[in-house]
């Protein structure tokens, strides 16, 4: 007797349900397949998770009942140039440590010695652990989905539609959020860079002519290069900048710590902890610093054995213990070196009459410099595509829109140059989004129906806790940082 069955298929991209009713788990698995090859494609299966209902009880036929269950994403990756373990460390490496570890002995200020130190490597924790939830999602509906890779907005995408069903209208929304925190992220970064390169300018200036022109002067003056270097429309021919602004972003950041070292002062001058008010700052900025979620999907996904990208030890873990240990030790020794006097940029506390202060100061506002076209190229590949179909002339459009996105994050830095409320404006205001956030209300929507949220449903409990940790970064630090603004 066939198992009596209310079988629903949708359009491409939303959900197969299937709820039956029968005694016989594996006869009902082979009506449900035989009803799924007849009328939906492989590729447009979202969830393969059968509810089977047993009189008051019930229980969920997964893949290997159905048998779509063995489809491996990873062999299904056609890649041309796939990277190893060890490149994809230093990629995560070189992605990670980037302008925030400069930023790291004023992070420290705002919190203290002792718990801006215990506090950072909280924060790592958890900042770590939401990545590792990208990457395990992702993982999780590629199979689902049957596609070989996911982008960050594709993960939210499926996440909501294979979640509870009123959720599911909104996955297009859950896309354009992200999309959204991650083209903040860039954007912002490239008026930070505007910013901190611009106080470097000023400061070399004042000290060999004297000069007291306005930061914005100096910003003016970066304009014209901006606009040139932005023009390449080619990641390709950004590779030779890249490599420049990462040998001298290293040897600045090497000079720095022979700086910070010299002759530190006792301990006991610098306070354990500074004040609760403070926090939100510290938090913005720690996150901004340590958060390099925007890379791991691009770096997992392109990686010859991905499966080895969260696993333990994994390339993820290694890369990320090294780089809270050096964030951690840059803001420590550099808040005790410093204290209150500690700038925005530890390079800024540098002596600017000694030459090789000097010598550092242009090093790394040069890599910084380049390293601007990169975070465009990135914010260009989410706008353009959504635009050009608006153009006749779609060329002479992208050029044209090139040079006002570059006056816009020249113009926003000009109205924000206090460079340290604008760090933590962005973490708080972007990354606390896309870094804590949405990992833990994707994994809650991915889990949801199967496998199920666990024994007193713990993984839904420990999401609102990170997601609840987010929302209070995400609100205290934007108002602190706007506040900071005002002051």
């Amino acid at each position: 007797m066939r198992p009596e069955s209310n079988l629903v298929t949708l359009q491409p991209r939303e959900i197969i349900v299937a709820k039956v009713s029968s005694q016989n788990r594996r006869n009902t698995a082979t009506s449900i397949r035989s009803h799924l090859e007849l009328n939906a494609p492989a590729s447009q299966i979202a969830s393969t998770a059968v509810l089977l209902s047993k009189g008051s009880s019930s229980e969920f036929i997964d893949d290997d009942d159905l048998g779509i269950g063995n489809y491996d994403p990873f062999k299904h990756r056609r890649l041309s140039n796939p990277t190893s373990d060890s490149e994809t460390l230093i990629h995560l490496l070189k992605a990670s440590l980037g302008t925030g570890i400069l930023a790291m002995p004023m992070a420290f200020m705002n919190a203290g010695l002792m718990f801006g130190l215990l506090a950072t490597f909280f924060i790592g924790f958890v900042c770590t652990y939401c990545i590792h939830l990208w990457v395990k999602c992702a993982q999780i509906l590629c199979i689902r989905r049957r596609l070989p890779s996911m982008g960050f907005s594709e993960i939210a995408e499926f996440a909501f539609l294979t979640g509870p069903m009123p959720l599911r209208k909104y996955s297009t929304l859950a896309g354009f959020l992200i999309n959204l925190a991650i083209l903040i992220e860039m954007l912002g970064c490239c008026c930070a860079y505007v910013v901190f390169v611009a106080r470097s300018m000023k400061q070399i200036a004042e000290y060999y002519w004297e000069t007291d022109w306005s930061l914005q002067i100096y910003m003016v003056m970066l304009i014209p290069p901006l606009i040139l270097l932005n023009l390449m429309r080619s990641l390709k021919y950004l590779t030779p900048f890249s490599m420049v602004s990462n040998f001298l972003f290293i040897v600045g950041v090497c000079i720095s710590y022979y700086y910070i070292f010299d002759d530190l002062p006792p301990l006991t001058e610098r306070p354990m902890f500074s004040s609760w008010h403070q926090l939100p700052i510290f938090f913005g900025t720690t996150i901004f610093a340590l958060e390099g979620v925007g890379v791991v999907m691009p770096l997992e996904n392109n990686m010859k054995t991905p499966e080895h990208f969260i696993g333990c030890p994994g390339v993820l873990n290694i890369g990320m213990v090294l780089v809270v240990t050096l964030y951690a030790i840059t803001g420590f020794f550099g808040y005790l070196k410093y204290g209150d006097a500690t700038e925005a940029s530890v390079t800024l506390n540098l002596p600017v009459e000694h030459l090789l202060g000097q010598v550092l100061k242009t090093m790394v506002a040069l890599g910084i410099f380049l390293t601007y076209s990169l975070l465009f190229y990135a914010a260009m590949d989410i706008l353009w595509p959504r635009l050009k179909t608006s153009f006749r002339q779609p060329l002479v459009a992208e050029y044209v829109f090139r040079v006002l996105l570059v006056l816009a994050t020249v113009g926003v830095a000009a109205i924000f140059p206090n460079l340290g409320p604008l760090l933590s404006l962005i973490g708080a205001l972007s990354l606390s989004v896309v870094g804590l956030i949405f990992p833990a209300l994707v994994e809650t929507l991915v889990y949801w129906e199967h496998p199920g949220l666990g024994y007193h449903r713990w993984r839904l409990w420990k999401n609102v806790a990170i997601g609840m940790f987010g929302l209070i970064g995400l609100f205290t630090g934007t108002m602190t940082s706007l506040r900071e603004f005002g002051h």
